[in-house]
């Protein structure tokens, strides 16, 4: 298997970032993650939208991202597990989540095993490595298995809505629509809005250089 990208270290320009994980001040003054009431599934054809049912819950603090993102994918396959419990098993600490084989290793381990890592080498996704992404998220999703993303770099939602990692986050795909031109992206640094929806390109080129647990 091929060796993704690794992260470590602490840096502060604007939003704290450390391993992986950023977190706004909007998180950062929560005191508990907090929780968004479960998303609808649809349960039409890959053409139609289709949506996981989660428990979102925020991060709680600035390097729980990966707990936090690994957590809501579970969530959805009936495991009900804290961000705490989720940490350990990462091997999360203040530097962060090392890379997506965590997260694909603890998945694996809680729900049998179907789970594989997927890297995007690149700094910009190839043509191919998007419709790979198209084929993983829709796959991952039909079977009720949210993919948990390894990002970095800044990017805008369908809305519009500005979303910036400069120094790296994990967040959860959840579902897609128009046969996965669209992503839909669960996020627990932002509260605010919680899920999002992200052209398929955009959520590829936000993995690039780092990978994917599918």
């Amino acid at each position: 298997m091929n060796q993704i990208v690794q992260k470590s270290g602490l840096s502060v320009v604007g939003l704290l970032v450390a391993g992986g994980c950023a977190l706004g001040p909007a998180v950062a003054a929560q005191a508990a993650p907090t929780q968004a009431a479960p998303a609808s599934s649809s349960q039409n054809d890959r053409h139609a939208e289709r949506i996981l049912g989660v428990d979102y819950q925020a991060q709680p603090n600035f390097y729980y991202c990966g707990p936090a993102a690994t957590r809501i994918a579970l969530s959805a396959q009936g495991k009900a597990l804290s961000q705490d419990e989720v940490a350990r098993l990462l091997g999360t600490t203040e530097a962060g989540t090392p890379s997506a084989l965590d997260t694909t290793r603890v998945l694996n381990e809680l729900t049998g095993g179907k789970y594989r890592t997927t890297e995007i080498r690149d700094s910009v996704a190839r043509p191919e490595q998007v419709e790979q992404l198209r084929r993983d998220v829709l796959a991952a999703v039909d079977a009720g298995r949210p993919v948990v993303a390894n990002i970095k770099g800044t990017t805008v939602d369908t809305d519009g809505n500005p979303h910036s990692y400069e120094g790296g986050h994990y967040l959860t795909l959840v579902g897609y629509r128009d046969g996965g031109d669209t992503i839909r992206v669960a996020d627990p640094a932002d509260p605010a809005l919680g899920e999002y929806w992200m052209s398929l390109p955009k959520v590829a080129n936000w993995i690039a250089e780092r990978g994917y647990s599918s």
